[in-house]
């Protein structure tokens, strides 16, 4: 007879875990399996640590609906946990016409997705809040801002533990095999295989979660959820840190652009571009010189500025090389043939930011299908 559990969770990231703490609220053996040594060490450890507004993303959008709101929630759960964190604000600038009307267009979509306190500024007002940036125009949103994402990471972490919660690190799932009673799941912990009976597994595995789907026996190919690796590279202003806000540049290709984010301590990191790659890595293959030009165009002093390398992050990107938006797919497959099975496939940027606001959704849809 194999041992049994209730839930599990597959991957120790921050939208893991935070679904951990949710759900072990109401819920009795809750497990975190995490194939990794230590909790938070891939997407999750290596982002530029932004609470986002929700201004990119599409009305109606699950991550603009997760954005919003957990960057409401990320806040309460910093001041209530005691859990330091920097309301910067910040600065989407723009320089030339084609670039005001989609910071027009970035406004109207951020209103409409419930963002407060959304502002244009004109070049005075941008010099007025950032003397060395130079932009014509920038839309200003008050409710970003920065927080250090081990420290969330600690606080789900500890949350669940409370809860009475089990994580289990060095922890990683080989085999998924659907059977009457729920899924039977092959387990490597450390130099160790054991089995285990689940009633529910949520896979929230990052990087690696396509391929769970897969292990279940689901097509991902077909269901659209297979994932393409998309890299950026981070690096860091060594002189005295030129602003006091976040400063982005009016988004194109995969990502949102090169950016200049500060820290806790106020050291400024510039980045990350954003590239596809076909290998999970984190050395920094980009040149200092192409961040340099690029972030001159709106920070003109930075070609006299000390830049040294810093860090590089993966994100698991739905879309490929040249396409359009795609949504955080977080469902329970139920109508796939799979029920009690729920994937969260695609979930990158904001996901540090929406993962409190994902925890809710998926415990609402947990209980809905109880």
């Amino acid at each position: 007879m194999l041992e049994r559990a209730n839930i599990v969770i597959v991957g120790g990231g921050v939208v893991g875990l935070a679904i951990a703490a949710e759900l072990s609220k109401d819920n009795d053996g809750v497990f975190v399996f995490e194939k990794n040594k230590r909790l938070g060490q891939e997407a999750s450890s290596h982002n530029s640590g932004v609470v986002h507004s929700g201004i990119h993303y599409p009305k109606n959008s699950l991550k603009a609906k997760m954005c919003v709101a957990g960057n409401k929630m990320i806040y309460d759960i910093c001041t209530k946990g005691g859990i330091p964190f920097k309301k910067l604000g910040k600065l989407t600038v723009a320089n030339e016409e084609g670039e005001f009307r989609e910071i027009e267009l970035l406004r109207r979509q951020g209103e409409e997705n419930g963002v407060e306190g959304l502002e244009v500024l004109d070049a005075e007002g941008v010099r007025e809040m950032e003397p060395a940036i130079r932009a014509e125009q920038a839309l200003y949103s008050p409710s970003s801002g920065i927080i250090e994402p081990d420290y969330l990471l600690e606080y789900y972490e500890s949350v669940t533990k409370i809860n009475e919660g089990v994580i289990a690190t060095d922890t990683e799932v080989k085999s998924i095999r659907k059977r009457d009673t729920g899924y039977e799941l092959g387990v490597r912990n450390g130099e160790s295989n054991f089995s285990l009976m689940v009633n529910t597994v949520i896979n929230s595995a990052g990087l690696s979660a396509d391929r769970i789907a897969q292990i279940a026996g689901m097509d991902t190919e077909a269901l659209g959820y297979r994932l393409h690796l998309c890299k950026g590279d981070y690096f860091r202003i060594a002189d005295r840190p030129p602003v006091k806000h976040l400063v982005y540049p009016v988004p194109e290709g995969p990502g949102l652009g090169i950016h200049l984010t500060p820290d806790l301590s106020g050291s400024v990191k510039m980045g990350p571009n954003a590239y596809y790659v076909s290998n999970i890595g984190y050395s920094v293959e980009s040149s200092v010189e192409d961040f340099r030009k690029d972030v001159s165009r709106y920070l003109p002093s930075i070609i006299n500025m000390r830049i040294k390398e810093d860090s590089s992050g993966v994100r698991p990107k739905l879309q490929g090389p040249g396409e359009g938006f795609r949504d955080f797919v977080i469902r329970e497959e139920g109508d796939k043939g799979f029920p009690g099975f729920y994937n969260l496939i695609g979930i990158e940027s904001p996901g540090l930011t929406a993962s409190p606001a994902i925890a809710s959704y998926v415990s609402t849809l947990y209980a809905d299908s109880a």
